[in-house]
């Protein structure tokens, strides 16, 4: 059996810090002095980068951070019984028992179901209680052995994991059946212990759960009569649930995967008055868990509207990054003339009977033709992809149909991307709405392609258009005559205000609000759109090309082989406006790597606003440069690109400046080892 702790990796009644970050750094470094990893950074970012996701405190007094990390040569444990306890978000208090689970990237099955076994003994009371008697690190070696070298036979059937898939149905046993989902962005740990909580809490209620654990250890999936016999299902998950569409139309209960941890018997009961209540939530037929219907279990609405906001962008930002690009080859093939001159073009011509003379000056221009008209139709989705898929995180698939409706209406009456998102949101909830009644087997089928997507399309696009769109036009017209006109000083505070935005979260939800802020106004064809999306598109060039020049030239010893391996990457992703590529320095060094990258973002907003530069490309970075104006077009790429290089130098110098003379948490370090040495600055 593979081991996964040794004794070097237990640490008894530690003070490893205050806070959790330490904890999880004093951790990620006994797993690599044990040899079971090859560098502390690389370790501790990603399981940092997993804890922002969700807390891993459990309650009880138990922690249990983890991660998958390309750091990690042999899947480990690393314990700690700390002495002061230190708050992981526990929903009681802070932990005193940590358990830190580190896992090769792609490790084996066998490893992955060592650990999800450890994982569920953490919700035993007599295994917890003997980890905080054990006198010495040998004593927790053999308790962690025992746990993950025995089968967990009250878990086996009911729990639906891999390892003990029933082979039949079981027969109805009278009481309440329930069935359900458990999995979480690792598939290690969290996604195992709710299973167990939930079941553990079902038994003692008189209820029947059988729960499909879709984590890293495998899966089994439910026997389809199970599904079919439930009153209702549990879906406590963080992620996408596969073949979610074997659930639909029945009554649903969906929270994180930690609530089915912290709360079980409270999930239970709603599910239980769910299977009950004709007006329930309902999985609706197809779809993932991250478009579920309507707000979360445990989900403000704050976080609803940012979710479902964001999965509209993301499913729209491949039609304006294609249609735009189009649109821009288009011009460099056909000149800026083209714009007025496509159609025509198309119409008359053919490729037997090209433009001019029909030679080589011909060709290109139909091509240019060609581009700017496949592009033009792309951009054309902008409004009606945002809005449909904005009603599908809300509605999922009987979304789909009544939000691009209502998106193309709001194109029509001129009502812009914000008559995308209003309408976006009506559809969703219209569909909602109309999906919630419970209705005879025989006509469920027609319930999603038919009956949600006619009615939900009549009531937001009859909004839209006999109340909505007048209104949302006159502000869309006069957003865009406002941008025009801005000049001097306000163009400039728009362009630091935009740079901030781009470089404050690096591809996360403030970074897309500027880009689609940005890509939207393209569509109005405005010498200040275009100025708009020039500046967001430098500023979001401007952190991976800083972390590259930090990393690969100015400072090299400052940073870790890793990321000195990141940086050259990041040149090019710099370089092609992809923002992640600062992600890996800013998880690792948030409270350094962030303010900076902020204030050089800033600077090049501010820069190209100031400058009147302008693009008409969406996305491509300095492959673009064809895209520029005013002309002539290389001048303006140029003035841009150098915009870019200034922010890019002013992130690189504070965050050397920073890396030098102030420690992580913000104090003022002593004297900083010699640049000679090369190992990063240590605080101490």
């Amino acid at each position: 059996m593979p081991t996964l702790i040794t004794r070097d990796l237990v640490a008894l009644d530690a003070d490893l810090g205050r806070e959790r970050s330490d904890v999880i750094r004093a951790l990620a470094t006994m797993v690599v002095d044990a040899g079971r990893a090859t560098e502390v950074d690389g370790l501790y970012a990603d399981a940092w980068a997993r804890e922002q996701k969700t807390d891993t405190g459990l309650g009880g007094g138990i922690a249990i951070p983890h991660c998958r990390s390309s750091a990690v040569t042999r899947p480990s444990l690393a314990f700690a019984r700390l002495d002061p306890k230190v708050d992981f978000g526990g929903f009681d208090g802070p932990a005193d028992i940590v358990f830190m689970i580190a896992a090769p990237t792609g490790g084996g099955e066998m490893h992955l179901q060592l650990l999800a076994k450890l994982a569920r003994n953490l919700i035993d009371e007599d295994f917890v209680a003997a980890l905080r008697s054990a006198p010495t690190p040998d004593e927790i070696v053999a308790l962690v052995e025992r746990a993950t070298a025995e089968e967990d036979a009250s878990a086996a059937p009911a729990a639906g994991s891999a390892a003990a898939a029933p082979a039949a149905v079981p027969a109805s046993s009278g009481q309440p059946l329930l069935v359900g989902i458990t999995s979480c962005a690792t598939g290690i740990a969290h996604t195992y212990m709710a299973a167990d909580a939930l079941t553990n809490a079902a038994k003692k209620m008189g209820v029947e759960l059988h729960i499909e654990t879709q984590g890293s250890a495998g899966s089994t999936p439910l026997d389809p009569a199970l599904i079919e016999r439930a009153g209702a299902v549990i879906f406590a998950n963080d992620v996408d649930v596969r073949d979610r569409a074997r659930f639909a139309g029945k009554p649903v209960v969906q929270a994180p995967v930690k609530r089915g941890i912290d709360q079980p018997k409270q999930m239970i009961e709603e599910a239980l008055a769910a299977a009950k209540d004709p007006d329930a939530k309902r999985v609706q037929g197809g779809g993932s868990a991250a478009s579920s219907t309507g707000p979360r279990e445990g989900e403000s609405v704050g976080a609803t509207i940012k979710r479902v906001l964001l999965t509209g962008v993301s499913y729209m930002i491949p039609f304006v990054a294609g249609g735009g690009l189009l649109i821009a080859l288009g011009f460099l093939l056909g000149g800026y003339e083209i714009a007025f001159n496509a159609d025509k073009t198309l119409q008359t011509y053919n490729l037997a009977n090209l433009p001019g003379d029909g030679g080589l000056n011909g060709i290109i221009y139909y091509l240019g033709a060609v581009l700017f008209k496949i592009g033009g139709l792309s951009f054309g989705f902008l409004v009606p992809a945002l809005s449909g898929y904005i009603a599908y995180a809300i509605a999922d698939r009987p979304g789909i149909a009544p939000g691009f409706v209502v998106g193309a209406v709001s194109g029509f009456v001129g009502a812009g991307f914000l008559g995308g998102i209003v309408g976006g949101f009506l559809a969703g909830y219209a569909a909602l709405l109309i999906s919630k009644p419970a209705v005879p087997r025989w006509l469920r089928g027609l319930m999603p392609v038919i009956i949600i997507p006619l009615f939900a399309s009549i009531v937001a696009s009859g909004l839209m258009l006999l109340v909505l769109g007048g209104p949302i036009a006159a502000i869309s017209t006069g957003l865009t005559g406002f941008l025009n006109g801005l000049t001097g000083g306000a163009a400039i505070i728009l362009g630091i205000i935009l740079g901030l935005m781009m470089c404050f979260d690096l591809g996360g939800p403030i970074n897309k609000t500027a880009y689609v802020f940005a890509t939207t106004g393209l569509a109005a064809g405005s010498a200040g759109s275009f100025r708009i999306m020039a500046a967001v598109m430098a500023a979001g060039m401007v952190p991976p090309i800083a972390m590259a020049f930090a990393s690969t030239v100015l400072y090299r010893r400052g940073f870790t082989e890793v990321e000195r391996e990141n940086g050259l990457a990041a040149w090019l992703l710099g370089a092609s406006f992809i923002s992640e590529g600062a992600i890996p320095f800013a998880a690792a060094d948030p409270l350094r790597v962030i303010p900076s990258s902020m204030l050089g973002g800033a600077v090049t907003g501010a820069l190209s606003m100031a400058l009147g530069l302008g693009t008409r490309a969406p996305h491509g970075g300095i492959f673009v440069f064809f895209a520029f104006e005013p002309q002539p077009f290389l001048v303006t790429f140029l003035l841009w690109f150098l915009t870019i290089l200034i922010g890019a130098a002013v992130t690189a110098f504070t965050l050397v400046a920073l890396k030098r003379f102030v420690r992580p948490n913000g104090a003022v370090p002593v004297e900083e080892p010699s640049l000679t040495t090369s190992r990063q600055p240590v605080a101490v």
